[in-house]
């Protein structure tokens, strides 16, 4: 289930900073606080808009103005936030942190041709999520315009319970792993109208790892119907999906299963073939002079 537009006039789902925070209190002796912190106030910029001032960073990071102000004075001298007149911005340097995941991992250099080609089929947005605590993740994205609710784009969240993509990741974990995703809460910011009971969960889930494919209809948002399926990793594991979301007044289910899943699950087997041929190629390291 993936809302269908990539380029909104006006802000998507706002990230809820203060509950990336909630589950602390059982961190380990490892963790650092204060990079937590400031990890916090860098998303703190995603609902307070731009430019921001101390205390409406220090109130959507749910931390002390004077602890907020050394952290955005230390962002300054890094380079990620610009200060001025009181009034506080991130820098395009920021989008070096998200630059570093997609530097280090192929997926989406696999997966766009195919999200191509397969929109280009559907005349539909496609999409490759993959799973982060009880969330989805977008990694790759090619989009259509939608007059829809909710905007995506990469990096954007949502619950995983409701939506295809999510159901699709949570149906091939082992139980233990399955559980302690659902037990985690969700940091998308994101309050869907009705979220599945567990029973009833547990066993869309089972039915969805037999028929290889899940589909949802208007779950997350009005107007909004997607199939997804899994797409396999060299090693054959389920580490992400790819999935076909519509408009409701413009593809019915029927065609969105019976026209579009097809042509989905024939772009997740060539990605999926591609992982295997990266993973299959020769590496040779050259020891040092």
């Amino acid at each position: 289930m993936t809302p269908g537009r990539q380029d909104p006039p006006g802000p998507g789902p706002e990230p809820d900073p203060a509950s990336a925070r909630r589950g602390r209190g059982d961190a380990g002796p490892d963790f650092i606080e204060a990079l937590a912190r400031g990890l916090d106030v860098i998303r703190a910029f995603g609902t307070t808009g731009a430019p921001a001032s101390l205390s409406d960073l220090a109130q959507a990071a749910g931390l002390s103005r004077p602890t907020t102000r050394r952290i955005l004075l230390t962002l300054v001298d890094l380079g990620y936030v610009r200060s001025d007149g009181g009034l506080h911005r991130l820098t395009p340097r920021v989008l070096e942190l998200g630059l570093a995941y997609v530097s280090a991992s192929d997926l989406w250099t696999l997966a766009r041709p195919h999200l191509e080609r397969l929109s280009a089929a559907t005349h539909e947005s496609c999409s490759v999520a993959e799973l982060d605590g009880s969330d989805i993740v977008y990694v790759a994205r090619v989009a259509v315009p939608k007059l829809v609710a909710l905007s995506v784009g990469i990096g954007t969240r949502f619950p995983a319970v409701v939506t295809s993509l999510g159901k699709v990741l949570l149906a091939h974990l082992p139980p233990a792993q399955r559980d302690a995703a659902l037990a985690e809460p969700t940091r998308s910011g994101v309050e869907p109208a009705r979220v599945p009971a567990r029973g009833e969960l547990l066993e869309e889930l089972a039915r969805v790892r037999d028929q290889g494919w899940a589909a949802t209809d208007q779950a997350l948002a009005p107007a909004v119907r997607s199939v997804a399926v899994p797409v396999l990793d060299a090693d054959g594991r389920v580490t992400c999906a790819m999935n076909v979301n519509a408009h409701a007044m413009e593809t019915s289910m029927d065609v969105l299963v019976s026209q579009h899943l097809p042509l989905l699950r024939e772009a997740a087997a060539e990605l999926a073939a591609d992982r295997a041929l990266l993973a299959a190629r020769p590496v040779t390291t050259l020891p040092r002079r």
